[in-house]
C-alpha cells in the first residue's frame, strides 16, 4: 500500500528554514513542536494555539528529517478541522502529510483490503442510519416517532463505539447509567440493535461504526494487513484525544502495533462527548499507558480577553473529581477589555428581546453581525431568539441547518467553476466572478429580503471563499475549485453576515468575538437530566466551552420565568457560584437581579418613575415602578394599545411579546409620551421599536389624549 493509494497530493517545496518555523512560537508551544523522540501528550487549554503548534510540530519534523511527511498521519475529529490542518501544511510546504478523521483514514485503508480480506469490493457504506434502524423498529411492531427515533440512533452509535454487541449492551447500559431510550428500556434496545445488524446485513451495506470494526477486525486477525499499515504510517498525531472512544484508542493501537510514535492533544475540561462514547481518561492516563511519556502543558490563551479568562477560570474552580486534578489554568495574553455581563430577566421571551436589542445596538455602532453567537444548551431555545432577530431585521444562522454547499445555488455555482478548469492561462479571480455573475451575484448586496438575498449571501461566501485562495502567489482555477471541493467535502461553511445561533456542543472548536450565552439558569445549565456528580461536572464543562467561545465581549443571562406573566421560579446556573463573589466579579446589568436568595447580590435599585416615592429593584426596572406602586394607565388606553399590538403583531408574523412586552406596553400607558425621545425613555422601548412603529404609537397616545 502506497501514499499515493491513500491520499495523492500535488507536490510543493518543503520548507528548508527550521528556525524560522519555531520563531513565532512561544516556548510551550516551540517544545512541542521541536519534541521527537517519544510519546508526548499536549495538555492544550481553549485558544491556545495547539492546532498551529501540532502543524509546525510535523513541518518542523519534515524539515530537520525526524519525519517523513509520506508516513504521517494526523488524526482529527471532524472533517473541518482535518481541511484546515491539510490547508496549513499545504501552506507550510508539507501536503504529503495525510490529515484525516478516525472514519476517514479507517474507510481508505478498509476499502484497500477489503478484495484481499473479504474478496470482492466493499460493501456499500450506509450514510443515514435512520431508514435501517427505523425498519428495524418496524419488524419489532414499536411506534417511534422521528425524535425518539433520533435518540435510538445516537443509542445504537454509543454502543457501537463502546465495542458493544446487542448481548452485552444491557449490563453495560445499566453500569453507564443509561436506563432507558425514548420510552424503551434496555432490553428493548438491545432487540432494536440485533435487528438492525439483520436489516444491514440484507441490504448488504455497512455503517460508519463498522467501517472502524472491521478494520480493527482486519488489523487483529491478519498480520500480513497490519505489517503493511504499520510500514506505511509510523508517526501519529491525534487532535482532541478527550473525545476518543474505545472503538477508536483500539484502532489507535493496532495502527501503531509495538511503536510509541504518537502526540496527542487534548483539554480534559473540555470533554462535552461522552453521552456519545468519549472517554477522557484516555488522555489523563497517558502516562501510564505509554510510559516513556512526557506531558506538556499549553495554558497561555491567546484568543479571550483576561476578563473573559478569569471568568472561565473561575468557573472551573469549582469543578470535582478529574476535571478538577488535570483543569489547565488559562493565562491571557492579550490586552485588557471590558468585563463579562451577567443579565437576568423576568422571562425567555424578555430575555431574546433584551439580546437582540443591544445586538442591533451593536450593529449600529458599526461591528458586523457575523461577529456575533447567541449560544444555548438544547436546539429548542433558539425560536425565541430567531424571531427575535427577525423582528429587527437582522439576518441570523442556524448551526446546523442547511448546509451552505449543498444549497442549490452553490451546487449550479460549482459545476460552472469545474467547467472553467478547462480553459488554459485563466485569471481565476476575475473567472469567478464573471460566472457567478452570470448566476445572480453582484458586487453590491440587493436590496431586497427573502430568497434573492439568501442567494446573493451563498454567491458572495462563494466569492469570499475563492479571495483566500487567488491571493497565493501563481493560484490556479484547479486550485480554486479544489479548495472549494475539499471544503463541500468537509461542510466548512463560511461565515456570512449574520448572527450565529448554535447549541453549545455545535459551537465547539469555534469562536466570535462577541458572545451571548444563554439560558444560563438551573435546568438549563446544568440541563435538568443531568442528576449524577459525574453528569453535572460535564454540564459544567459544557458552560465553560460555552464561555471560551468568546474574545472580546461575553455576556451570560437568564431568566426567571419561561412565559411572561408566570411565577419566577428559575435560578441563576450554579456554575456561577463564586463568579460574582470573586474580587474581579463580572459586571452585573442594571436589569439584573438578585441571583438567589442569601447570596451576595449586586442588585442597584432606581427611584420609581411612575410615582416618584420608593425604590424599583432590578427585578422590576422592566416595568419601571415599584412593587405595589399603583398603577397611572388608563384602562381605555392600554386596552386600545393591546388592541395595536395585536394587529401589529398579526401583521409582522410575530408573536405579541416581540413587539412590545406586557410590562413595557404598561409603561408606555403609564407615562403617555408625547416624543420619540420620551418614548426611548420608556422601558422596554429601544431605537429599533421607535423606528418601525414610533410614529404610530405617539398617533395612538395623541389621540386619545385629544379625545379625553
Amino acid at each position: 500500500m502506497t501514499d499515493h493509494a491513500l491520499d495523492p497530493a500535488a507536490e510543493a517545496p518543503a520548507p528548508t528554514d527550521a528556525e524560522a518555523l519555531l520563531a513565532a512560537l512561544d516556548p510551550e508551544q516551540r517544545e512541542v513542536a521541536s519534541s521527537f523522540g517519544a510519546p508526548i501528550c499536549v495538555l492544550a487549554g481553549a485558544g491556545t494555539g495547539k492546532t498551529r503548534a501540532i502543524t509546525l510540530r510535523i513541518a518542523y519534523g519534515v524539515v530537520t528529517g525526524q519525519l517523513n511527511p509520506r508516513h504521517v498521519l494526523a488524526v482529527t475529529f471532524t472533517a473541518k478541522a482535518a481541511a484546515e490542518m491539510r490547508s496549513r501544511l499545504r501552506d507550510l510546504g508539507v501536503p504529503a502529510v495525510q490529515a484525516r478523521t478516525f472514519h476517514s483514514a479507517a474507510l481508505r485503508q478498509l476499502r484497500h483490503f477489503w478484495p484481499r480480506v473479504v474478496g470482492g469490493p466493499m460493501p456499500e457504506l450506509l450514510t443515514n442510519k435512520f431508514a435501517g434502524v427505523g425498519e428495524a423498529c418496524q419488524r419489532l411492531h414499536l411506534s417511534v416517532d422521528r425524535a425518539a427515533l433520533r435518540d435510538i440512533v445516537a443509542e445504537v452509535e454509543w454502543s457501537r463505539v463502546s465495542m458493544l454487541t446487542p448481548e452485552s449492551y444491557p449490563e453495560a447500559a445499566q453500569q453507564a447509567r443509561r436506563p432507558g431510550v425514548a420510552g424503551f428500556d434496555s432490553r428493548s434496545i438491545s432487540r432494536i440493535l440485533t435487528q438492525y445488524e439483520e436489516v444491514k446485513k440484507e441490504r448488504g451495506v455497512i455503517d460508519f461504526e463498522d467501517v472502524l470494526l472491521h478494520l480493527v477486525g482486519f488489523l487483529s486477525e491478519r498480520a500480513d494487513v497490519a505489517r503493511e499499515v504499520r510500514g506505511q504510517y509510523k508517526h501519529f498525531v491525534v487532535d482532541e484525544y478527550q473525545d476518543v472512544s474505545a472503538l477508536q484508542h483500539a484502532l489507535l493501537r493496532l495502527w501503531l502495533g509495538t511503536s510509541d510514535d504518537l502526540c496527542v492533544v487534548g483539554d480534559a475540561a473540555q470533554t462535552i462527548y461522552t453521552f456519545a462514547g468519549a472517554r477522557a481518561s484516555y488522555l489523563l492516563d497517558f502516562r501510564r499507558e505509554f510510559k516513556r511519556a512526557r506531558t506538556i502543558r499549553l495554558e497561555r490563551n491567546y484568543r479571550s480577553t483576561p476578563e473573559i479568562v478569569r471568568m472561565a477560570n473561575t468557573v472551573l474552580d469549582g469543578a470535582q473529581g478529574r476535571t478538577r486534578d488535570s483543569r489547565l489554568t488559562l493565562v491571557s495574553q492579550r490586552e485588557s477589555g471590558p468585563p463579562p455581563l451577567v443579565e437576568s430577566f423576568p422571562d425567555d421571551p424578555a430575555e431574546a428581546d433584551g439580546v437582540a436589542e443591544r445586538i442591533e445596538a451593536l450593529i449600529a455602532e458599526g461591528r458586523p453581525a457575523s461577529d456575533v453567537a447567541i449560544l444555548f444548551r438544547t436546539n429548542s431555545q433558539s425560536e425565541a431568539f430567531e424571531q427575535a432577530l427577525t423582528f429587527r431585521g437582522i439576518g441570523y444562522l442556524v448551526r446546523g441547518g442547511d448546509r451552505f454547499f449543498e444549497r442549490q445555488e452553490v451546487r449550479r455555482a460549482m459545476v460552472s467553476l469545474r467547467a472553467a478548469t478547462r480553459v488554459e492561462q485563466i485569471d481565476p479571480a476575475r473567472a469567478v466572478r464573471d460566472i457567478l455573475s452570470q448566476q445572480g451575484w453582484s458586487p453590491q448586496a440587493p436590496e431586497t429580503t427573502g430568497a434573492v438575498r439568501e442567494r446573493w449571501d451563498s454567491l458572495n461566501a462563494l466569492v469570499g471563499l475563492t479571495d483566500t485562495v487567488t491571493r497565493r502567489p501563481g493560484a490556479t482555477m484547479e486550485e480554486v475549485v479544489r479548495e472549494l471541493e475539499e471544503r463541500a467535502e468537509s461542510q466548512a461553511a463560511p461565515v456570512v453576515d449574520g448572527v450565529t445561533l448554535a447549541s453549545v456542543h455545535a459551537a465547539k472548536g469555534l469562536e466570535w468575538p462577541v458572545v451571548f450565552v444563554v439560558g444560563a439558569s438551573d435546568g438549563l445549565l446544568p440541563i435538568s437530566m443531568a442528576k449524577t456528580a459525574a453528569e453535572v461536572e460535564e454540564e459544567r464543562r459544557l458552560f465553560y466551552v460555552a464561555l471560551t467561545r468568546a474574545r472580546d465581549l461575553l455576556t451570560v443571562s437568564w431568566a426567571a420565568a419561561r412565559t411572561p406573566g408566570a411565577r419566577g421560579s428559575r435560578r441563576a446556573s450554579r456554575f456561577l457560584d463564586g463568579v460574582l463573589e470573586h474580587p474581579d466579579s463580572p459586571k452585573t446589568s442594571p436589569g439584573a437581579g438578585a441571583r438567589r436568595t442569601g447570596r451576595r447580590s449586586a442588585t442597584v435599585f432606581a427611584e420609581c418613575r411612575v410615582c416618584g416615592q420608593g425604590l424599583v429593584s432590578p427585578a422590576e426596572q422592566r416595568r419601571g415602578r415599584h412593587e405595589g406602586c399603583p398603577s397611572q394607565a388608563g384602562a381605555g388606553l392600554l386596552a386600545e394599545l393591546r388592541s395595536w399590538r395585536r394587529d401589529e403583531a398579526r401583521r409582522r408574523g410575530a408573536p405579541p411579546y416581540a413587539i412590545l412586552t406586557d410590562a413595557a406596553l404598561e409603561a408606555v400607558a403609564e407615562r403617555a409620551p408625547r416624543t420619540e425621545q420620551e418614548l426611548l425613555e420608556v422601558p422596554g422601548v429601544g431605537a429599533g421599536k421607535v423606528a418601525s412603529f414610533g410614529a404610530e404609537l405617539l398617533e395612538i397616545l395623541t389621540d386619545h389624549v385629544e379625545k379625553a
